[in-house]
């Protein structure tokens, strides 16, 4: 039997993330991952790419990560907003928030590398992979999970056990904590582009009819697409030929950045949102994609998931400095109510701009539009907007202002 404070299971960059935030606070943690993952460290041109909110990399400083992460980092200087077929704009820059970038775009593979190797050197994480969680179960005040590895069987006990184990979560359906599901009906499209001109660190969030197309500025001068079709669409776009998939995409993003001369590897993703109804249960919190699957519009989603552990992380940590159950549910539902507000919004503006940007009304595009010009011209209407997208506009971690625990 071996005793934890923490179990995690789920050793993605959220579960990772999460037991490098707990690590030095005299916090003893297991991690529990079913897949090991591929180690590549070489760079290469389809490497895929996540946009981090300005509020994600104080996260990663307040881990002491970020000057790991920093040198494949393309900060995002401005954010360019339009409407397909219409002349609404919205452009959203860093000089207005005062800040050095908006955001960043860094490789996955980045990401990935530096969590596992902190993970790696800390002395209080276990790291259980590959390895599958076989049963859930409470007693004395704990809870008491087995563990299965190869052809052994784990059992271990915590205060609080952590579902990060994605969109499907196991763990969450055990538990009974039910969630909504919408399917968007839409794929996204990833892949890597060059093109002509310079990107000038924006990015550019294009609307169309068959959903938003987001191009990100990268290193080399590559750009990462998130291109949404029709789901119906989808088999017939990844099966374009290469000068084609680039003549589709120019004519859906225009002439912003030149000729579109190269593009990479393509991968397709089905869109669905995933909402649970609740963010603990008895002795269980949920983080990351458990609690919450968005639409990549605005790319909320891993930044959702970061305010979630470094929110998670203080109110563990504050428990048991006070010499608290760090798995009771008063302690957990002080994290839950933290979080709820942030899940909302971010919640509902994603799937409301899904929603106001596909709707087939008549009219509907020319009231966007005047919508989009007139928050173009409000300096405090779209700094209220620029802040939602940093993860700004919520109360604030300790880590998310570059803070230790």
């Amino acid at each position: 039997m071996q005793h934890y404070d923490v179990i995690i299971v789920g050793g993605g960059m959220v579960g990772a993330g999460l037991a490098c935030a707990l690590s030095g606070q005299g916090v003893r943690i297991a991690l529990v991952e079913s897949v090991r993952a591929a180690v590549r460290t070489e760079p290469g041109y389809d490497d895929r790419a996540i946009a981090l909110a300005y509020g994600t990399r104080r996260i990663f400083e307040g881990l002491k990560l970020w000057d790991a992460l920093s040198g494949s980092a393309t900060p995002i200087h401005r954010i360019h907003v339009s409407d397909r077929g219409y002349p609404g704009k919205v452009n959203m820059d860093r000089e207005a928030e005062g800040l050095p970038a908006i955001g960043y775009v860094v490789p996955a593979r980045d990401i990935g590398r530096v969590l596992t190797d902190a993970v790696n050197q800390r002395d209080d994480v276990d790291m259980y992979c590959p390895a599958s969680v076989a049963a859930v179960s409470h007693e004395a005040g704990q809870v008491l999970v087995r563990v299965t590895q190869a052809d052994s069987e784990v059992s271990m006990t915590a205060a609080v056990l952590v579902a990060a184990d994605g969109a499907d979560s196991a763990l969450r359906e055990q538990a009974g904590i039910g969630c909504r599901r919408i399917d968007y009906g839409q794929t996204a499209i990833v892949t890597n582009v060059t093109p002509q001109l310079p990107h000038d660190n924006v990015a550019w969030e294009r609307f169309t009819d068959t959903g938003p197309l987001a191009l990100l500025p990268m290193s080399e001068q590559r750009c990462g697409v998130v291109w949404t079709v029709g789901s119906d669409q989808a088999d017939a776009v990844m099966a374009l030929e290469d000068a084609e998939f680039l003549a589709r995409l120019q004519e859906r993003f225009g002439n912003r950045l030149g000729r579109l001369q190269r593009v990479g590897k393509r991968q397709a993703w089905p869109l669905q949102l995933v909402s649970a109804t609740q963010s603990v249960a008895p002795r269980m919190a949920l983080v990351g994609n458990a609690i919450h699957t968005l639409h990549p519009i605005a790319g909320q989603g891993f930044n959702l998931g970061a305010r979630d552990i470094a929110a998670l992380a203080e109110v563990l940590v504050d428990a048991i400095r006070a010499g608290e159950d760090p798995g009771s549910a008063q302690v957990l539902e002080r994290y839950a109510e933290w979080r709820r507000r942030d899940h909302k919004n971010v919640t509902l503006f994603t799937d409301g701009l899904v929603r106001l940007f596909t709707l087939p009304v008549p009219g509907l595009g020319m009231v966007r539009s005047a919508g989009m010009l007139a928050l173009d011209l409000l300096p405090p209407a779209k700094r209220l907007l620029t802040r939602l997208t940093m993860g700004r506009s919520v109360q604030t971690p300790r880590l998310a202002r570059g803070l230790p625990l």
